[in-house]
């Protein structure tokens, strides 16, 4: 397994460089109305996908620990897992989110990009290998039918 940092660590990281720079970029700053609300969308959303999804690993009595994808036990496909085979980082992706439009600046989606790249290639295609290994053709299947993120 070649994964280097946790996603709640990478996702803490993205969100540094997202103040950092909101701070020190002189331009790219936004503002609208109702943008408080989008804020708490985002937040509401992110929390509870991130929730929902951690208890159904809970629940399959299999591990949430995203550096050892080797170490599951079962395969979840149900609930929240029908529709996007990564819940847990959508949830931090909407966090992330978040937090960009409270800072508003909107340099700050190409730090969110840039987490999404990241896990793609860091975090989810080693779990990607390892689901694939210890799973085969039932994972196979998951993969042509669920989209990785939304």
């Amino acid at each position: 397994m070649h994964l280097k940092l946790p996603p709640v660590v990478v996702c803490l990281l993205a969100a540094v460089c997202m103040f950092g720079l909101d701070r020190f970029l002189p331009f790219g700053e936004f503002d609208f109305t109702g943008r408080i609300y989008f804020i708490y969308l985002f937040l509401m959303l992110g929390g509870a996908i991130g929730v929902v999804a951690v208890i159904q690993f809970i629940r399959k009595q299999t591990t949430v620990n995203p550096t050892k994808p080797e170490t599951v036990s079962k395969l979840v496909i149900n609930g929240l897992y029908r529709f996007t085979r990564n819940p847990m980082y959508l949830g931090l992706l909407l966090v992330l989110l978040a937090w960009g439009v409270f800072l508003g600046n909107a340099f700050n989606t190409l730090i969110a990009a840039g987490f999404v790249s990241y896990m793609n290639r860091f975090q989810i295609l080693p779990e990607e290998e390892a689901l694939a290994q210890t799973f085969g053709s039932e994972y196979a299947a998951y993969l042509k039918n669920v989209r990785r993120w939304f």
